[in-house]
Order: C-alpha cells, then structure tokens, then sequence
C-alpha cells in the first residue's frame, strides 16, 4: 500500500508489526500512533491498526500501522495482513529467548507472504528491562547482518528508539518508492505520445506508386 493522493497526504504506505504475543508489538503501535503505553495491555485479538501522518523529506506520509496476535490460533489472518505491506518491523523481547529464536519462523512467514522489496526492521523491544536480558545487542546485530535487515533497540515503556524505528522505515520506503516513480517517468519520457506518426521509409511502395497499373 504505497500510493500518491492529492488532498491530505502525498503517501500512504501500510508497514506490519510481527512477532510472537506478549513482545510488546501492542503498546510499541500506541507508543508511535498516540504516545500512550499501557502497563494492563491485553493479548491483541485478532487486528488492528493505528495511522500517524509525519513528514518525509518534504512529503507528507500518512503511516498505517498494523498489529496482529502472535499467537498460533490467529495464524489464518496472515496473508490478508501481509496485503500492500511496504514495511515491516519484526519485534522480539530482550528478556525472552523464545522470542527471539522465532525471529527466523515470522521473516520466513513474511518473506512467503510480503512483497520481495518490502523494507524490514529487527526491533529488540523492552531494552528498559537490562537488568533481565537475554539476547545481547551483539547477537540481535549479527542476525540482523545475516538476514540483511536493519536493527534498533527499543523500549515502548519509555518511548526509546521507537520514533527512530518508524523514521527509520518509513524514510527507507520513501526511497524505494520515489526511485520506482522517477524510473517509471523515465520510461514514459522514451514512448512516443500519443498521436505521433512515425514515418518509415518503404522502397516497395515506392515501386508500386511509380509501376502501378
């Protein structure tokens, strides 16, 4: 979902947030949207998403977030999820290995459902909770490299790189999308327009017209 209007905003594009339940996904979408975290959030049924509008480079973004269960029983809704998704950020909790081990199972889900240049991000959420860590910065960044995403450390408690995270992709994916509409100007520009007559030279019908009976 990253197409150009004319009225309240240049862009739209539509970025998903993955990963198992109870990572934080919930309150990282309330923490950007509308600054807000709730310590009493509950397991996210089914999904939903929030909208923030920001600037990009002179442009203005309309960002759709969306946040869908991590857990197994909410697995149908994945592919009408994945649908028109330019961006994703994949969300494991620092003090829960378990989380992170499944980083590997949700970008193989995204990669079999999400468009092949969707622009992905590697979040370590909860980097207020140091004191309980269990994946190192070191390890999370090595994953990161390997699978060729981006990577932050965040905290939706006290609002740490979740700004920088969504600057991050949304700047990326501007990118992407600039780059595809310049390229695809580039391509009309080499089409003739409409209504241009191209005259080839024909020595046949140069016979004729001299020959013809």
């Amino acid at each position: 979902m990253a197409y150009k209007v004319d009225h309240e905003y240049d862009y739209l594009f539509k970025i998903v947030l993955i990963g198992d339940s109870g990572v934080g996904k919930s309150n990282i979408l309330s923490r950007f949207t509308r600054n807000e975290f709730c310590l009493e959030s509950k397991s996210t049924i089914g999904v939903e998403f929030a909208t923030r509008t920001l600037q990009v480079e002179g442009k203005t973004v309309k960002a759709q977030i969306w946040d869908t269960a991590g857990q197994e029983r909410y697995r149908a809704i994945t592919s009408a999820y994945y649908r028109g998704a330019v961006g994703a950020l994949l969300v494991y909790d620092i003090t829960k290995k378990q989380s992170f081990e499944n980083i590997l199972r949700w970008l193989r889900e995204l990669r079999d459902h999400a468009d092949a240049n969707i622009v992905l991000m590697l979040a370590g959420n909860k980097c207020d909770l140091k004191h309980l860590r269990a994946i190192s910065e070191s390890e999370a960044q090595a994953l990161a490299e390997k699978e060729e995403l981006s990577f932050l450390e965040t905290s939706a408690l006290d609002a740490h790189n979740i700004e920088n995270a969504f600057q991050s992709i949304l700047l990326d994916i501007y990118h992407i999308v600039s780059k595809k509409a310049l390229a695809a100007q580039e391509a009309a520009s080499l089409v003739p327009a409409q209504g241009t007559t191209i005259k080839v030279e024909n020595n046949d019908s140069k016979r004729s017209a001299c020959c013809g009976k």
